[in-house]
């Protein structure tokens, strides 16, 4: 390898790729082969090479964990926010998708964008949140990234996580400013606390109804999450909705095309009588607005 480099023809060498596209240092920094890797990068070798999924040494380097690797890369010119993956992730939310605080705190040190955005506009805190990484999202409250950051469709880390079941975080997310109340979900309006009634995350609902703002509840072009709990098929989690104020009437829901939750029990037949139980427990008796289909129910 060291007469590889100092031959005529090493510029060739080094800049051989293999048919996806990886060059020899992407070989190395990959497998943490720090002694190739410096050799090759003193060669002439580009740190910031990529392959053809436009992914760069530098990100193999923290998707393998070869921190090593990693700092002699930053040394020798690595850029710490490129794009180094075909969906626009860089290395920052690799790092923190994989929970390796030593690696996210390295990055950040060099200057890596805590709010640097893939192509559906998600950040490394968003990944944390997603997934569950609670020791990266910690980190990276830390550092000041922004715990309200939204994607393209609007999701925020509060949402994802409450919808994900991620409880720790939704926690984390709460107590370091994280807003209940911003709307997600571009099609569909949307709040964390419908996610969490939706998907059956009791704990999670918990946490959020004395934070959210009741005008989800019976206000006009708004979504109550009692149907999210009915849609969801969660009977526990409309329980504790109803347990603590929320309608049972609610308003009519475009969303889901129905006018009360009780018609959105009644056409889910499955549960329906469970639902049932729980309506009349809290005096939904057939409100004016009830009908499925054809077929009204007036009180």
């Amino acid at each position: 390898m060291r007469f590889c480099s100092s031959i005529d023809s090493s510029e060739n060498y080094i800049k051989t790729k293999t048919f996806e596209g990886f060059f020899a240092l992407h070989l190395a920094a990959s497998q943490g082969h720090w002694k190739i890797a410096q050799i090759l990068l003193e060669a002439g070798a580009d740190p910031n090479a990529t392959t053809l999924e436009e992914t760069t040494p530098l990100f193999l380097a923290v998707e393998n964990g070869q921190i090593d690797v990693l700092r002699l890369l930053l040394r020798h010119g690595a850029n710490v926010n490129g794009s180094h993956s075909m969906c626009g992730w860089n290395s920052l939310h690799q790092a923190s998708f994989q929970e390796n605080a030593e690696i996210i705190k390295l990055l950040l040190k060099k200057g890596a964008n805590k709010e640097c955005q893939d192509d559906f506009g998600i950040t490394p805190l968003f990944v944390a949140a997603q997934y569950g990484k609670l020791e990266s999202l910690n980190i990276l409250i830390s550092s000041g990234a922004n715990v309200n950051c939204q994607a393209l469709d609007k999701a925020t880390p509060l949402f994802i996580a409450a919808q994900e079941g991620h409880t720790k975080c939704v926690e984390l997310l709460l107590s370091s400013g994280a807003n209940p109340d911003l709307y997600c979900n571009e099609d569909n309006w949307q709040l964390p606390i419908h996610a969490a009634a939706q998907m059956g995350h009791a704990k999670i609902l918990d946490l959020l109804i004395p934070l959210t703002n009741r005008a989800c509840d019976t206000g006009l072009d708004k979504v109550s999450p009692v149907y999210s709990a009915v849609f969801g098929g969660h009977e526990e989690c409309l329980e504790i909705l109803l347990q603590n104020g929320y309608s049972p009437d609610a308003q009519m829901c475009l969303v889901f095309g129905f006018s009360s939750p009780m018609c959105m029990a009644f056409q889910k037949e499955y549960v329906y009588l469970l639902y049932f139980k729980s309506f009349l427990l809290y005096g939904d008796v057939f409100p004016s607005n009830f009908f499925c289909g054809d077929i009204w129910y007036l009180c």
